[in-house]
């Protein structure tokens, strides 16, 4: 079983094949785990540009063992199981985990080097030197459930490490912002500078104040633009933060408790779109859900600013939405200019027997992309 996820940038690329765990058996299986539903990182690779060739490979993982390049040694040298080509040479050392007797699964010490076929398990001696051309070895005991992206990102062994952790940690993802009536951007919160809304949209008031402090007239604009003639304040009581929207005809304004769950969810998609602080990459999972129609024109005006600061992915079912965004046509991809302030670019998913595709992607057009193999 392989779950293989990656992908590629002009900077750097990387990859994780995720498998479930061998289980030991036999007398000297010992307790088994309860865990072997959860997956086990079978390989990783990072690497420079945005295509895995053998010369371009950084930082390499297979099972417990993790290398990264060392500054002399050529390209022949490399394994290609681990990312590239077939090469024997290296599969002599890049044997399959074997459960070591008694022990347990998970454990550092289940795991070990069979050696050659028909022999002992080789002298470390013998691992390094096989290891050693082109290749620093950074450890062999790396556990299944540990990414080397956590574990041994140093900015002296393993800075491309360092840098694509920086890089994923980056990204924002807005999944599921609540609405319903215990959803805690209802509820007054203790206030800090946020110049990034959390994932749940718990404190959503103090990502509105730090957008209106940092020069956010951005954010009246947008009040104003969705619901004509409100005008939106945040209050504090006893560093308490939470909203007030007031609204024409209303004697009083309505605080998050009181706001409909489109209201709500528009709100939240201001802050996390209006951040002081935009990311390199920010994907919007269905952001239309429980807003009003006539909310779409705004939303997607939000979303085409903030595409000029950052890469903004957007999910999604409405087709009004789609529309609004100003969708180029695939067919017109050597006309459209590739950068921030790009027209937005449509990928049509289709399923066909249980299995997805990319509409519209053939040989021809599907992008340049190898997992390489784990042998």
């Amino acid at each position: 079983m392989s779950l293989q996820l990656g992908f590629a940038s002009d900077d750097f690329g990387y990859l994780v094949d995720l498998g479930l765990p061998q289980q030991a058996s036999g007398a000297d299986a010992g307790s088994p785990s309860a865990f072997l539903r959860d997956p086990a990182i079978s390989r990783e690779v990072v690497w420079s540009g945005p295509v895995m060739r053998p010369g371009s490979v950084l930082v390499r993982r297979r099972w417990g063992v993790v290398e990264t390049r060392s500054a002399v040694g050529s390209d022949d040298e490399w394994g290609g199981g681990w990312g590239g080509e077939e090469d024997d040479e290296s599969s002599e050392w890049e044997s399959d985990p074997v459960e070591a007797p008694g022990a347990r699964i998970g454990s550092r010490a289940a795991y070990r080097d069979p050696g050659p076929a028909g022999g002992s398990a080789p002298r470390p001696a013998d691992r390094a030197r096989r290891a050693r051309p082109g290749w620093t070895e950074l450890t062999r005991s790396l556990r299944p459930w540990e990414s080397m992206l956590t574990e041994l990102a140093d900015p002296e062994r393993a800075p491309e490490l360092l840098r694509v952790r920086r890089m994923i940690r980056g990204w924002r993802f807005y999944d599921s912002f609540r609405a319903d009536s215990g959803a805690p951007a209802r509820t007054p919160q203790v206030g800090t500078r946020t110049p990034v809304l959390a994932d749940d949209g718990r404190d959503l008031a103090a990502a509105l104040q730090t957008i209106r402090e940092q020069g956010g007239r951005e954010l009246d604009r947008a009040v104003a633009d969705a619901f004509d003639g409100a005008i939106l304040d945040v209050t504090v009581d006893g560093g308490r933060f939470d909203v007030a929207l007031h609204q024409p005809g209303m004697l009083r304004p309505l605080s998050g408790a009181e706001l409909s769950d489109g209201t709500l969810r528009y709100l939240l998609l201001v802050a996390a779109l209006l951040t002081p602080d935009p990311p390199p990459l920010m994907v919007l999972n269905e952001p239309e859900t429980s807003l009003h129609p006539e909310l779409l024109a705004p939303l997607a005006r939000l979303i085409r600013a903030a595409a000029e600061r950052s890469q903004v992915m957007v999910v999604s079912h409405s087709r009004s939405l789609i529309d609004e965004l100003g969708v180029a046509d695939p067919d017109d991809d050597d006309e459209i200019p590739v950068g921030l302030g790009s027209p937005a670019r449509g990928i049509t998913l289709v399923k066909d027997l249980g299995e997805t595709f990319v509409q519209g992607q053939g040989l021809l057009t599907t992008p340049a992309w190898s997992w390489g193999t784990r042998r």
